[in-house]
C-alpha cells in the first residue's frame, strides 16, 4: 500500500477547472518537486490535499484513509505537515511559542483543565514544552528560542516555520516555495537543509518550487503542472528536455 496517494484530483472554482485529474503516489522517502508556471494550480493542489479545499473530484489517502471532508488540524493528526509560500509566523511571539502552537491539533486537555490547572493539563504542556525544545535543538534553532519571531532574519524565519512543521512529526511534509524571498547563499544552505531533514526525520518531502536549480538539483523526481493539468513528469534530466515544459515556460518559438 502507498504511503500517500492522489487519484483524480480535480477541482473547480466556480467554471474554472483549476486542476484537472491530478494523480501521485509515494511509497515513503521520496523527494518530489511540483513545478509549473504563475497560476498553473500547485498551491491549489496543496489546499485539498490539506483540507483547505474540497475537490470536487477525486481521492487523496494517507496510509490508505481518505483525506477527502476532513479538517486541515484532521489532516494534521493524520501525518500531513506544510509550510507556505508566504511565511506565517507570529511575529509578536518567541521562537519557541511559535513551535509549540504547532500542537493545537491535538493537545489533550479542555478549557476547563485550562482553569483549574489540572494535572492533565500540566502534562500536557509539559510534553509539548520538552518536543518544541527537542526540535529547535535538532534545527540548531535553540539560542534564538526566547527571540521574537519578527527580529530574525529572513532564513532563519523561514527554518521556524519548518521547526513548527516538524514538531508534528509528520510522514509527508509539505513545502511551498521554500526558497521565496532568499539570496542565492540561502537558498544552497536550504538545500542542504532539506536533505539533512528528509534523511533525520525519516521523511517524504514534496515541494513546490520555482528556482529551478533548486529543484533540480534537489529533486529526484518532477511533476510538471501547467493550468491544473499535468503536462510533464520525469527525472530532472527528463524534465529539463522536455519541450512541453520549455513553451509553459517560455513561450512557442514563434511567440
Amino acid at each position: 500500500m502507498p504511503l500517500f496517494e492522489v487519484r483524480g484530483l480535480t477541482h473547480y472554482f466556480g467554471g474554472l477547472e483549476a486542476v484537472s485529474a491530478f494523480n501521485l503516489e509515494f511509497h515513503g522517502g521520496e523527494l518530489m518537486g511540483l513545478i509549473g508556471p504563475n497560476g498553473a494550480g500547485k498551491t491549489t493542489i496543496f489546499n485539498l490535499v490539506c483540507g483547505v479545499y474540497r475537490p470536487s473530484r477525486g481521492e487523496v489517502k494517507i496510509g490508505g484513509r481518505s483525506l477527502v471532508g476532513l479538517f486541515p488540524h484532521q489532516v494534521t493528526a493524520l501525518g500531513i505537515a506544510r509550510t507556505f509560500q508566504n511565511i506565517r509566523l507570529w511575529p509578536e511571539m518567541t521562537v519557541l511559542d511559535n513551535v509549540r502552537v504547532a500542537h493545537n491539533y491535538d493537545l489533550g486537555y479542555q478549557i476547563l483543565d485550562v482553569f483549574f490547572q489540572t494535572g492533565r493539563y500540566r502534562k500536557a504542556e509539559a510534553k509539548i514544552d520538552r518536543q518544541a525544545r527537542e526540535t529547535l535543538e535538532i534545527m540548531g534553532l535553540r539560542e534564538h528560542a526566547q527571540e521574537l519571531a519578527k527580529n530574525l532574519p529572513y532564513g532563519l524565519q523561514r527554518k521556524v516555520e519548518i521547526a513548527r512543521a516538524l514538531v508534528a512529526r509528520p510522514k509527508l511534509l509539505l513545502l511551498d516555495e521554500p526558497s521565496a524571498g532568499m539570496n542565492l547563499g540561502e537558498k544552497q544552505a536550504l538545500i542542504e537543509l532539506i536533505r539533512w531533514i528528509r534523511g533525520e526525520f525519516k521523511l517524504t518531502i514534496w515541494l513546490i518550487e520555482h528556482e529551478m536549480r533548486l529543484v533540480m538539483n534537489l529533486c529526484e523526481y518532477i511533476h510538471v503542472l501547467d493550468f491544473g493539468e499535468t503536462i510533464a513528469r520525469g527525472t530532472p534530466g527528463e524534465i529539463q528536455g522536455n519541450p512541453r515544459v520549455v513553451e509553459a515556460y517560455l513561450g512557442k518559438e514563434a511567440d
